[in-house]
């Protein structure tokens, strides 16, 4: 079931220069679990070109996953505060509501109506054997599963297919997903007929950021520099992050990954090349390499964290634009559930 990451990578490539030609051919889903504020990571990793393709004159759909929360008995209870974290973070990097439907999994019934027919196209077997599936649920820790989370994959080709997307924007541990919403969609035209098209991956060119402790940034780590976080509170950050004690400064991700993550940081907000800035540091050791660090983040993201702050001071403004998104995106959820019933036979 699983395509290949080479498919995936060569398939994607030829999507991309498709998007470059006619963006307006696309509709786009994304989006991200509201467990908190998120961090440089997501903006490099995801948020930066989530906004490239808008500007392209690409649609975007963007989801605010609030059920798949309900996993998670700590998010879930603070999950009102992490909707409106996740809504600040959206458009102070410029994500434009009068252009994309920002919307909420809960505001949607007719979205997650569709999760039951699309359940009878797969089996528990295909659920079982859904790596991003078994990746999650060690993740959790948890010492039972529940339905909810064994089902995220056909969820998640609800979010894809209720909208007609037509390109969803991935990593590589997404792919089984994303393979799993192209079968629903296939295994449904031919049971019921013709409805939807099998979605492409855009596959993330996304760079790796280490978290301050060496390891993948993560918010349930503890070891991310959020988006909104202060200059004072960044600098705090960085100056505690893992690098290592040889002096001379250079970009080498094999032997030296947590200097050569910062260098990256670096070179991303310089709009440089990570082996340049090192070339610049030399031998100045870790706490050049931190101060560099610093400066080249807190000057980037000073417009966009004053963006959130203009945006965090009008909280009704917030609230009105993801009420207009969960009514449009109502409006196409109900449309594609009367043309899912009628060819079902059940337009009662």
């Amino acid at each position: 079931m699983t395509e290949s990451f080479s498919a995936a990578r060569s398939r994607g490539a030829e999507v991309e220069r498709a998007v470059e030609s006619d963006p307006a051919a696309f509709r786009v889903l994304t989006g991200d679990r509201p467990t908190g504020k998120l961090h440089i990571g997501h903006y490099f990793g995801s948020l930066q070109n989530r906004v490239r393709l808008q500007r392209l004159g690409v649609e975007l759909f963007v989801l605010v996953a609030d059920y798949q929360v309900l996993t998670d008995r700590d998010v879930t209870e603070a999950v009102d505060a992490n909707v409106e974290a996740l809504l600040l973070d959206y458009l102070a990097v410029g994500i434009d509501p009068g252009e994309a439907v920002l919307f909420a999994h809960s505001a949607i019934p007719a979205l997650n109506q569709l999760l039951l027919p699309f359940l009878s196209l797969v089996t528990v077997a295909e659920l079982r054997r859904n790596p991003t599936v078994k990746e999650e649920i060690t993740a959790s820790r948890q010492s039972s599963v529940s339905g909810l989370m064994f089902t995220y994959p056909v969820h998640q080709a609800a979010d894809i297919l209720f909208c007609h997307a037509n390109l969803v924007p991935v990593g590589k541990d997404q792919l089984p997903h994303l393979e799993l919403t192209r079968l629903v969609a296939r295994r449904f035209n031919e049971r019921y007929g013709t409805l939807f098209a099998e979605p492409d991956a855009l596959l993330s060119k996304a760079p790796s950021l280490l978290g301050t402790d060496g390891q993948k940034m993560s918010k349930s780590r503890n070891n991310a520099i959020p988006i909104s976080a202060t200059a004072d509170e960044t600098a705090a950050l960085i100056r505690g992050a893992k690098t290592d004690s040889e002096r001379d400064i250079h970009y080498d991700p094999g032997s030296r990954p947590e200097v050569s993550s910062l260098l990256l940081l670096a070179a991303l907000c310089q709009d440089r090349e990570p082996e340049a800035v090192a070339s610049d540091i030399g031998g100045g050791g870790a706490g050049a390499l931190k101060a560099v660090v610093t400066e080249s983040v807190n000057e980037y993201f000073r417009p966009i964290r004053q963006a959130r702050a203009g945006f965090a001071a009008d909280p009704a403004q917030v609230r009105d634009i993801l009420r207009r998104g969960n009514n449009r995106a109502t409006e196409v959820a109900e449309s594609t559930l009367a043309d899912v019933r009628e060819l079902m036979g059940m337009n009662y």
